[in-house]
């Protein structure tokens, strides 16, 4: 079909006895045979198999001659197979006037390059008029200009979005070779070759090191979470393929098309399609695993969905963990109370433990003594949910405690308020659930809390499912936490009248972002802007603490966030979170009321204030100052 010489040898690629190495041959000349292997009605199928065979055994700068008619089946297959890595030309072949033929015939010549580069296609049709069949001739000089347009696109720099075959055919390079630092967005698959297609993009780990766990991996992004930083950006990207462990690791993006799949099809769908994505030798490597954000759920008992014109859609649910306790044996699994915003569903806004209430325990004692075992069995297993209740004295979010931890550096401040009754004035912007002011109130009785919450449905579901409750002690406004400080500023300089007033004030900000596409799930990038910075200094010009939760895996988003309290706050102090995103960070205007000289002796006095043990020493050993 096509012929060769090598050493005096002449052999057909239409022996299958014979198996030639790769990079054995200097020149292929192929004529007539990928027509006659394309006769119309025949499909790609052996074409693109014949012409895989051909770049196979050609060396590097080898080259493929191909005579053919050039008709739009044949033309097009060829210009597709050697896009990528191919130097391209085409010339009309001048016969002789006495065999004149109704056709022309082409010779096409592709010279073997390096793989992903792409370059425009050389042709002097324009030079041979003279001898062509012209409507023919037309035909193929708008096919090559099609396609020049298709790879000045590819070549111009921008990330143009590729498919499967295009990876396959070498636009990205050699696939069997791991790329440090590769990335490139592409379709995955097509109708013919599976159920979906799928956006996909394929990272190669920026650290080749021997502790990857796994050679190649896929990672299903649900459509719920696709919208997150952590997926939708180039740097959260290289976060998940450092915590897969993976040298390679294709990230699959799942849509409205993939909604009510069982993932299991889904699974089975990808399958045959990362084997072509597979590095190395795939038979001395374990199988390609599939991860997808999961988290770690084993009951779900949903007991509301709600969705509010402000927040959105959001679910409170009762949950046990997988392991909850690590405890196998026969202590009954621990039960947690969620709210979960939908916006950020990788994200629980708040968590509750529930605990037997003692109360409900002396009904189901009368109970048991009154009814029938039938009907007792249906009554306790019905009534079993009301007899738990939220633990007001536990927090379900590690930040918060670290929150807690942070107020050793107004102990001292804390104390003597303690100790002449002498209220604090506690601002916490964002509810949630509610469960951080529960806490904080219980823990220290002597600080005055108001919570500002924006969305009066969180308020509402804080208040039904999480045992949340206000008093002379604990307040809650609904409305924009921004102009309550703002508001607060105003009225505390009305107050004072120009006089000194000798109180601390602690400001906490906890609340999420909307806008999670931007790097800074919390909090929303209008409290770290220099204009709310400003009214916060303000409101604590006498001293005290400005505590900020923040949650971003971007470091350049973090260190933007940072450098703007930097610039209006003179001491600023961070508490970074071992297992967890969160970073909590402390701000103050000035050292009055700051014990910054012995933070053991304020340790020792901030646990002899607090009613709820918190771990206050561990966290401390992580705060560090930003200067």
């Amino acid at each position: 079909m096509w012929r060769w010489r090598q050493e005096g040898r002449i052999g057909s690629i239409l022996m299958p006895d014979v198996v030639f190495a790769d990079g054995s041959f200097d020149v292929i000349l192929d004529k007539g045979g990928l027509d006659a292997l394309m006769e119309p009605g025949a499909g790609t199928k052996l074409g693109t198999k014949y012409l895989n065979e051909a770049k196979r055994v050609l060396k590097s700068g080898g080259k493929f001659v191909c005579l053919t008619l050039a008709e739009s089946h044949v033309l097009g297959l060829l210009l597709s197979e050697f896009r990528f890595g191919w130097d391209m030309s085409i010339q009309a072949i001048a016969s002789e006037s006495s065999k004149k033929s109704a056709f022309q015939t082409f010779m096409v010549v592709m010279v073997k390059g390096k793989m992903g580069v792409v370059q425009t296609i050389k042709s002097s049709l324009d030079q041979s008029a003279e001898y062509c069949n012209m409507k023919q001739e037309n035909a193929v000089i708008r096919a090559l200009g099609n396609e020049n347009i298709i790879r000045e696109s590819y070549s111009s720099g921008v990330d143009v979005l590729l498919s499967l075959r295009d990876l396959q055919l070498g636009a990205i390079g050699d696939l069997k070779v791991i790329v440090p630092g590769r990335r490139r967005q592409f379709i995955l698959g097509e109708p013919e070759t599976s159920l979906y297609c799928y956006k996909a993009v394929l990272l190669d780990a920026k650290k080749q090191t021997e502790t990857f766990v796994y050679h190649c991996g896929v990672f299903i992004v649900p459509k719920a979470r696709a919208q997150e930083w952590l997926f939708a950006s180039e740097e959260g990207q290289w976060h998940v393929v450092e915590s897969a462990k993976a040298a390679r690791l294709v990230m699959v993006f799942l849509d409205s098309r993939h909604a009510n799949i069982n993932m299991d099809i889904i699974k089975k769908d990808l399958s045959p399609l990362i084997k072509d994505l597979e590095p190395g030798n795939p038979e001395e490597e374990a199988p390609i695993p599939f991860m997808m954000a999961g988290d770690g759920v084993k009951q779900r008992d949903v007991l509301e969905e709600a969705t509010s014109e402000i927040t959105g859609p959001m679910v409170v649910e009762d949950v046990v963990y997988e392991n909850a306790d690590g405890d196998q044996g026969s202590m009954p699994e621990k039960m947690f109370r969620r709210l979960v915003f939908g916006r950020s569903s990788g994200l629980v806004q708040s968590e509750a433990l529930l605990i037997r209430d003692p109360h409900s325990d002396e009904t189901d004692k009368k109970n048991k003594n009154a009814s029938a075992t039938s009907k007792k069995r249906r009554n306790q297993k019905k009534g079993s949910k009301n007899s738990l209740r939220i633990d007001h004295s536990f927090l379900g979010s590690s930040y918060h405690s670290s929150i807690i931890s942070g107020l050793s550096l107004v102990a001292s401040a804390l104390s003597a308020s303690s100790a002449s009754g002498e209220k604090v004035s506690t601002t916490v912007i964002g509810l949630g659930a509610g469960c951080f002011p529960m806490f904080l109130r219980g823990c220290l009785p002597f600080v005055d809390i108001e919570v500002v919450e924006l969305d009066p449905l969180v308020a509402e579901l804080a208040k039904k499912y999480f045992g949340f409750s206000v008093d002379e002690q604990l307040k809650v406004h609904l409305g924009d936490g921004i102009k309550f400080v703002e508001d607060s500023v105003a009225a505390n300089h009305s107050a004072s009248n120009g006089s000194a007033r000798n109180s601390i004030k602690i400001l906490v900000i906890d609340v999420d972002s909307s806008h999670l596409s931007s790097g800074l799930s919390c909090p929303p990038e209008n409290f770290v802007e220099d204009p709310f910075l400003q009214k916060a200094k303000e409101l604590l010009s006498e001293g005290g603490l400005f505590i900020i939760n923040l949650v971003s895996r971007s470091s350049s988003v973090r260190e933007m966030v940072v450098s703007r309290l930097k610039v209006v706050f003179e001491h600023l102090y961070s508490l970074q979170l071992e297992e967890d995103i969160n970073e909590v960070l402390f701000a103050s205007p000035s050292e009055r009321y700051l014990d910054i000289n012995n933070l053991d002796a304020a340790v020792a006095k901030l646990k002899d204030l607090l009613k709820f043990p918190v771990d206050v020493e561990s966290d401390i050993k992580k705060l560090q100052r930003l200067r």
